[in-house]
């Protein structure tokens, strides 16, 4: 299996399992987080290509390269960019329910006890 292939089903993968979320969010900061993070890919990976910190299998990439990096090193980025807004978000939602529990049963402490209990 290719880079490209991989790359492709895991971005699939992510966007189906992320959607709920996703499709909430605002396009705009996701496109700028994404456009960030892929140039910050093309010059870093580069450098790291350049001083031969890792190297590429040409059987398993398509030779596809932008200023020395190549073509399936930008899913990362764009994984990256889609995924860590999904986990604030859905982490986020999950604590303010925790608050908002909190806040309705107020006798209740974090530890499960009830005023009652520590009598």
């Amino acid at each position: 299996m290719t880079n490209i292939v991989l790359n492709v089903i895991v971005l699939a993968v992510l966007v189906v399992v992320s959607w709920r979320v996703l499709r909430r969010l605002r396009p705009g900061p996701l496109v700028w987080a994404a456009a960030v993070m892929c140039v910050l890919t093309l010059v870093f990976d580069t450098l790291m290509i350049a001083a031969d910190l890792y190297v590429f299998d040409p059987d398993k990439i398509l030779g596809v390269r932008l200023w020395g990096a190549p073509l399936e090193d930008f899913a990362y980025a764009l994984a990256a960019a889609l995924g860590m807004p999904v986990l604030w978000t859905a982490l986020g939602a999950r604590d303010r329910d925790r608050v908002a529990d909190d806040r309705a049963a107020p006798d209740r402490h974090s530890d499960g006890r009830t005023d009652e209990d520590t009598r």
